[in-house]
């Protein structure tokens, strides 16, 4: 049975893991509104500017797709940056930046969201982590904490809103074949697989098949989950 239609909003969604995600959310029968930065949005999807940076951004973004295309019924919280580097090199800028971004930005779009999925009775949060959120990764103490913090919130908005048939979970990803991942050197890259039981990177719509399954009817049940999809790199954590 096909998913009845609804409004999916994918933050970050103009490439890479995003992009993928919106394209299996639309292949799902959902009406997918991707948001980006910057840049010209990809086509076919409806796309709208927001700044998960800023309050004013994000609520604009969200009046704008309710009034013209309907309420976001599902929330894939994507977008996000890293600004690697040694802790000890680490400034008080890159480490607060990457925590704006990632987890205090998800908390703003997520908050946005509720105030119509708690008109619905339904919905689903659907944060984007990272398997370093639970082990951790060298040069990346700022990227990891946000990761983690995913998980705390997540699961408070379980509890908070499970009784409305509103579901929150996140999905944790490894190395994935992305832009970013291409920039990594042969012999790095390497290393990195051989730590991995499966033994390679995955795919975007690897991660991004797992996203629509969370939005469908089929998980309606599952909410306040880490759903890792690492090749089993992180093990349960």
């Amino acid at each position: 049975m096909s998913e009845p239609t609804s409004v999916a909003l994918v933050t970050g969604g103009n490439r890479g893991i995003g992009l993928a995600i919106a394209r299996a959310l639309q292949s799902s029968g959902h009406r997918v509104v991707i948001t980006y930065r910057t840049g010209p949005p990809p086509q076919g999807f409806d796309a709208v500017q927001m700044d998960v940076t800023d309050s004013d951004s994000v609520d604009a973004a969200f009046l704008y797709i309710e009034s013209e295309i309907g309420v976001p019924e599902i929330i894939v919280c994507n977008a996000g940056v890293t600004k690697d580097g040694l802790v000890m090199r680490m400034s008080d800028e890159d480490f607060e930046s990457v925590i704006d971004a990632n987890l205090t930005g998800a908390f703003r779009v997520s908050k946005r969201a509720t105030k119509g999925l708690l008109k619905l009775k339904r919905g689903r949060l659907i944060f984007i982590g990272s398997v370093v959120g639970g082990v951790g990764a060298a040069g990346q103490v700022n990227y990891s904490s946000s990761k983690a913090g995913l998980v705390g919130m997540a699961r408070s908005y379980a509890r908070e809103l499970g009784s409305r048939g509103i579901t929150a979970n996140v999905i944790a990803p490894g190395f994935v074949e992305t832009d970013m991942t291409a920039e990594i050197d042969d012999k790095r890259r390497t290393d990195i697989a051989t730590q991995v039981p499966l033994g390679r990177f995955s795919s975007p719509d690897e991660i991004a098949d797992v996203v629509a399954f969370i939005a469908s009817n089929q998980a309606s049940y599952i909410t306040g989950a880490i759903i890792p999809v690492d090749g089993g790199l992180g093990m349960g954590h």
